[in-house]
């Protein structure tokens, strides 16, 4: 059974760090992408935050994150995993990690991991 499990969410004051963890089972990073998603609160859309491809090692980062956010992976564990740095009160928001089979580069389009495996998300609060 497929399965991406999130962890590391929290409570912070602005400036702090958190470091998000997704643990997958019942596949290998080898030929999957593993993107990072968030949802604001009271807000609908979908923020692709970043990106990583067990294929070929591409990462990639929205705009919004990029030279805060690094996103990592340890075959051993199965798990990628998000650091995030400087945090800033609109980072606030339930993030998520998805899985979908790639051959090459990932991508943060959150339509593009609509076919694939999900976590449950975990809470990400950064009060000012």
């Amino acid at each position: 059974e497929v399965q991406l499990v999130e962890s590391g969410g929290g409570l912070v004051q602005a400036g702090g760090s958190l470091r998000l963890s997704c643990a997958a089972s019942g596949f290998t990073f080898d030929d999957y992408a593993i993107g990072w998603f968030r949802r604001a609160p009271g807000k609908d859309e979908w923020e692709g935050v970043s990106c990583f491809s067990g294929s070929d090692g591409s990462k990639y980062y929205s705009e919004s994150v990029k030279g805060r956010f690094i996103i990592s992976s340890d075959n051993a564990k199965n798990t990628v995993y998000l650091q995030m740095n400087s945090l800033k009160p609109e980072d606030t928001g339930v993030y998520y990690c998805a899985a979908r089979k790639t051959s090459g580069l990932c991508t943060y389009y959150v339509g593009s991991y609509r076919g694939g495996y999900w976590g449950q998300g975990t809470q990400v609060t950064v009060s000012s």
